[in-house]
């Protein structure tokens, strides 16, 4: 009986009663909430850990106007605290607590800010699959089965000089002078520009995807280039239809790659699954 009238007291006391119904709310918003019979036929999915703190701390608010209220009681309810700060008997503790705490605030803090590893929230396909057509400058372009139309001409050399102007006069500060995204401002981007001499990128390509990418630039990316859109500027108010077919020519010459061609109009839904 002596432990329970301890505890009974224990419970009677402002400053462990408010201790009480601290943890209680805790559990009763982390773990019960998401238990308890459906409100007007939903259930509550589990709270977030922002959402919980909110709760936690207008809990603990309330607690404290309760408390202070009465003059008695939040005298008695600032008693423990007191006692801990002055009571020679108790400074182990105060010892502990100083070393404790800070640990577990810098723990906390640490658990909060340090970088993780996982899985985006949706899949995101590095060279996603393009539209059928686009308009370009108020014209629609089917980029379904075309090839460049500038390889037809027979001046690939005019086309290529064409396309290196473009390319140093607008792209050198991203993707470098080599071709190989280490630009001037490449290191302010993530992702990073597109390394044209990796084998993984514009070889796996047709030159109707490279001009639709460079046309629209990011802001033309669909669902599945996020979360981490491309920084590059949609091109297709600042350079010419033939301009922007010039410069896929001198990407290819320069690298050395060869585009993927249209086959067959079949390959036309396999580019994205394969790039």
């Amino acid at each position: 009986m002596t432990h329970v009238n301890r505890l009974r007291d224990y419970l009677r006391h402002p400053f462990w009663l408010a201790i009480a119904l601290l943890v209680a709310a805790y559990i009763v918003f982390e773990f019960g909430v998401a238990y308890l019979p459906p409100l007007f036929g939903v259930r509550s999915a589990p709270i977030p850990d922002s959402v919980l703190l909110q709760y936690l701390i207008t809990a603990a608010v309330g607690i404290l106007i309760y408390v202070s209220d009465n003059e008695e009681r939040w005298k008695r309810f600032k008693e423990p605290v007191g006692t801990l700060l002055v009571d020679p008997g108790l400074r182990w503790l105060r010892t502990a607590l100083l070393v404790l705490v800070p640990l577990a605030v810098g723990w906390l803090t640490y658990s909060q800010v340090r970088p993780g590893v996982a899985a985006p929230v949706q899949l995101r396909s590095i060279h996603p699959a393009p539209p059928t057509s686009i308009s370009f400058r108020g014209r629609t372009i089917r980029l379904t089965g075309l090839e460049n139309p500038l390889r037809a001409d027979g001046s690939i050399e005019e086309d290529y000089e064409v396309g290196k102007r473009v390319y140093y006069g607008n792209c050198l500060p991203c993707h470098g002078d080599l071709l190989d995204g280490n630009g001037h401002y490449a290191h302010g981007f993530n992702p990073p520009p597109l390394a044209f001499t990796d084998n993984g990128t514009i070889p796996q390509l047709t030159e109707s995807f490279v001009f639709w990418r460079i046309a629209k630039g990011g802001p033309g990316l669909p669902t599945e280039g996020t979360p981490w859109n491309s920084a590059m500027p949609a091109w297709e108010p600042i350079l010419t239809e033939d301009e922007i077919w010039a410069v896929t020519i001198f990407l290819y010459e320069q690298t050395g790659w060869t585009p993927r061609t249209w086959e067959h109009e079949g390959e036309a839904g396999a580019e994205g699954g394969h790039d």
